[in-house]
């Protein structure tokens, strides 16, 4: 479900049931189908040393735990989401890249030693605004995700991937939002979406798809 809450509930036992039976449920019709929460990876009160992490005492108010959600049994890998731009709306740049890089320092960090499983940041995104920064602060923020993805799959650890909320294709214009892009517009910040894909394909380059060959020559 994506970004799952239950704010009636405070200390979040009825949305960790919820988690637990749905997974298991996905499992008795499929064993062989990964599953994932669609968290925003938000800590709960239950770790106070967590906490510091979240981008505001609310984000605690919503009732879902990154770290309890995910270590439910039939959950095959964690998922985080990343908007520093709308998280953190009043921070300076230098304050959003800070934010961000201990936000996925630390959901790297308990998905290898914790919950031991990996974990995709399966939504980062960044407003899209008027001012000519826009992309150039983009794909800054994009980079550390990226490195950091990387540095931690490098070493076979948890780093698993992270995907841009949202990309668009020429056409789809009536489907975005203020996050939304059509990479291919923005020549920079498509360069990286496919350096990062390159640079993951050799690590994995004995289970790739043989039919897709990196554009960008190592």
């Amino acid at each position: 479900m994506n970004e799952p809450r239950c704010v009636s509930n405070s200390s979040g036992p009825h949305l960790q049931a919820w988690i637990a039976e749905m997974a298991a449920y996905v499992k008795s019709l499929d064993a062989k189908h990964l599953v994932t929460v669609g968290i925003e990876g938000f800590y709960g009160t239950g770790i106070a040393e967590r906490l510091g992490y979240n981008p505001g005492d609310w984000a605690a108010s919503f009732c879902s735990d990154f770290i309890q959600n995910s270590a439910v049994e039939n959950i095959d890998f964690a998922s985080v989401h990343a908007y520093p731009d709308s998280w953190l709306p009043k921070a300076s740049m230098e304050e959003k890249l800070r934010y961000l890089s201990s936000w996925v320092d630390s959901h790297l960090n308990d998905s290898e030693h914790i919950l031991k499983k990996p974990v995709l940041f399966s939504e980062v995104g960044y407003l899209q605004h008027v001012d000519g920064n826009s992309t150039v602060d983009r794909d800054i923020l994009l980079r550390v995700v990226y490195d950091k993805i990387y540095d931690s799959a490098r070493k076979l650890q948890a780093g698993g991937g992270a995907l841009i909320w949202q990309l668009m294709v020429e056409g789809t214009h009536m489907y975005h939002d203020d996050f939304s892009l059509v990479a291919r517009d923005h020549p920079s910040t498509y360069k990286l979406i496919t350096e990062q894909s390159c640079r993951l394909q050799m690590l994995y380059k004995n289970d790739r798809d043989p039919d897709w060959q990196c554009p960008i020559q190592p």
